[in-house]
């Protein structure tokens, strides 16, 4: 709160304590300048509370910025990751020519889709796996039957 603004809170609360004890109307036993006093601390203390809440959503904001620019960069880590694993998978004989759908979040790669066979399947979590940054791998790729 800026010193200008905390000085007027503190001269209107005491023009309101001057204004009611003008009017003859008494709070309490307590004298003006008592009571003067009473509403100067009872601004400081407000003004005291007003500082503390700014700085706790202050705070508050910046960890929401932390956690999104984080969550941003995740996101872009995993697009990469996924483009990876497309590739690895593009690049194999058996696998090149299927449609095999690669979704990354944090790291964790999911397979879906179908494999000519078991060995394609099982050498497409190989080939996910060895991409840099892929932390497990969930191979839910059905073999395709044979008509």
């Amino acid at each position: 709160m800026k010193t200008t603004h905390r000085y007027t809170a503190l001269i209107a609360a005491a023009a309101a304590t001057v204004l009611i004890a003008a009017c003859g109307e008494k709070l309490d036993d307590s004298t003006v300048g008592q009571q003067i006093d009473n509403s100067s601390a009872t601004v400081q203390s407000a003004a005291t509370e007003m500082k503390n809440d700014a700085q706790v959503a202050a705070n508050d904001m910046q960890a929401a910025g932390s956690k999104a620019a984080d969550s941003v960069a995740e996101s872009a880590t995993d697009m990469a990751i996924t483009t990876k694993v497309n590739a690895a998978l593009a690049a194999d004989d058996q696998l090149s020519a299927l449609k095999i759908d690669v979704d990354t979040e944090a790291g964790n790669v999911a397979l879906t889709g179908t494999a000519p066979d078991e060995a394609s399947r099982a050498r497409a979590t190989t080939l996910a796996a060895a991409v840099d940054g892929v932390v497990t791998v969930d191979n839910r790729l059905t073999v395709e039957k044979s008509s």
